[in-house]
């Protein structure tokens, strides 16, 4: 016993326990960089699921409030904008219209009647203020002040 006892010891020297804690050293370093690359590797496809479900949400919190927009009441708003503005230029429309009609009464009837004239006046006076009437409405002011 003795025997074998030497023997294990001529072969396990210095130089060949340096060379077996090297190798060990060696295979425990490249244990290591495979995990370090290994770990890297999944934290970027981790990343990559992050980022996908940051976007997924991004996507539906989109959508939701498209979703929770008033459609129907901005249709609603743009057309009364659109009657509001027609209706604005049919009181214009109709101003110059009562001004044609005065004049061609003039042209036709060379004895103007006070009376006529004097209705035709205040026809006009009060379609102006339902004009302006309205013009207030619209600007969301309140109308303190009317004239008859």
């Amino acid at each position: 016993m003795d025997h074998i006892y030497r023997q294990w010891l001529k072969r396990f020297s210095f130089k060949n326990a340096t060379i077996a804690l090297t190798i060990v050293n060696v295979l425990i370093f490249l244990y290591l960089l495979r995990d370090l690359f290994t770990s890297s590797s999944s934290s970027s496809s981790s990343s990559r699921r992050i980022i996908s479900a940051q976007l997924r949400y991004i996507k539906e919190a989109r959508e939701i409030r498209l979703a929770m927009q008033p459609l129907e009441l901005i249709k609603r708003v743009k057309e009364i904008q659109q009657e509001a503005s027609t209706g604005h230029e049919t009181d214009v429309k109709q101003n110059t219209e009562a001004v044609d009609l005065s004049k061609r009464r003039k042209a036709f009837l060379p004895t103007n009647e006070e009376s006529s004239l004097k209705a035709l006046e205040e026809w006009r006076k009060r379609k102006m203020e339902r004009a302006r009437q309205r013009d207030l409405e619209k600007t969301g002011g309140v109308s303190s002040s009317k004239t008859s």
